[in-house]
């Protein structure tokens, strides 16, 4: 019997999720997405006119962190019953179907859905030896994104190894692991970086998807502005620390345990863009930096070959000091005058 069309509006209202919630969503959604708050409506009527999104999600050369955070989650709210509502139609690690009859799912959802499904992938992408370090049902990861890339409207690489090819692509890289973008021609994409990445950057890429029908704006890199488009060093909040020139020298010394600034401890935020120090992680509960540790710049690029996680910035490794900015510099100026 074939199951009648819903569209997420009706879904949301048999949950019990009234138009007032859905518009109190749709407002923080706009901010959270960096669009004028006039856009809440727009958000609000595009959801309740959306109907189910089919979405593959394939895991190549990954470690399943990704997967793992993205489907750890709170208290159930509107989030995750949109996340509920687009209808993930493969994913070899959640799906009961296995061998032959998960591949099947798999063509005959690419079948029904050209040129519709969103194309999810997590993972980085090895093209040495044919790419036989990494296969699923036989073919080569290599082979799959080229099959299935070419029929989805778009293609998500969700964590840092399917973005920029990660921890797989870090020296010496035996498996010649790249990125998906590397391998991607003519198709829209987005970058949604961090190992793992945060669960709520890919709720908001869905809600932009599902509300206009596209990605949202992106950075160079391509990743969404919205939620990459700031340092973490310039929206954490020991960054009045940083400017006063309060520096941690150790882990458990008297400034540490003040709360002071991490970056002499091999910090990278000043680096780093994501919203790890606004959106937080646990349902906002925390972030490393919040629980006494640097931030290792994982959502950037080359992140593993930096130098060490535990060396300043300013130590030699890691970017040069025109890449962190005035900022840091007068930062570390004021600190050296104080001491």
């Amino acid at each position: 019997m074939m199951v009648k069309e819903t569209s997420l509006g009706r879904e949301l209202s048999r949950c019990g999720v009234s138009r007032r919630a859905l518009l109190k969503f749709a407002a923080a959604a706009a901010s959270s997405l960096a669009l004028p708050p006039g856009m809440a409506q727009a958000i609000a009527d595009g959801l309740s006119k959306a109907r189910r999104q089919s979405l593959i999600w394939l895991s190549f050369q990954d470690c399943t962190g990704c997967l793992e955070s993205l489907t750890r989650s709170s208290a159930p709210g509107i989030e995750q019953l949109i996340f509920d509502f687009v209808s993930l139609d493969y994913q070899e690690t959640l799906m009961a179907a296995a061998g032959t009859a998960a591949e099947a799912v798999l063509q005959r959802t690419v079948a029904e859905n050209r040129g519709q499904y969103l194309l999810a992938i997590d993972g980085s992408v090895p093209v040495a030896d044919n790419g036989v370090y990494s296969m699923v049902g036989g073919r080569a990861n290599t082979a799959m994104l080229r099959e299935l890339a070419q029929g989805a409207a778009a293609v998500l690489s969700i964590g840092t190894c399917a973005a920029y090819g990660g921890i797989p692509k870090a020296a010496p890289n035996p498996t010649g692991a790249k990125g998906i973008p590397e391998l991607l021609e003519g198709k829209p994409h987005v970058n949604i970086p961090g190992c793992p990445p945060i669960p709520e950057v890919l709720t908001g890429v869905l809600v932009n998807f599902l509300s206009f029908g596209k990605l949202p704006d992106c950075d160079a890199l391509g990743r969404p502005l919205a939620y990459y488009g700031t340092t973490i060093h310039d929206q954490c909040y020991r960054r009045a620390m940083y400017d006063q020139g309060k520096f941690a020298h150790s882990f458990d010394d008297e400034g540490a345990r003040q709360g002071w600034c991490l970056f002499e401890l091999g910090c990278k935020g000043p680096t780093t863009r994501n919203a790890c120090a606004s959106l937080k992680w646990n349902g906002g509960t925390s972030f490393p930096i919040q629980s006494g540790h640097g931030c290792l710049g994982c959502s950037e690029p080359d992140f593993w070959d930096k130098g060490s996680f535990y060396t300043s910035l300013s130590g030699g490794e890691g970017p040069p000091w025109a890449a962190v900015g005035a900022a840091a510099a007068t930062g570390v100026g004021i600190g050296g005058a104080a001491a």
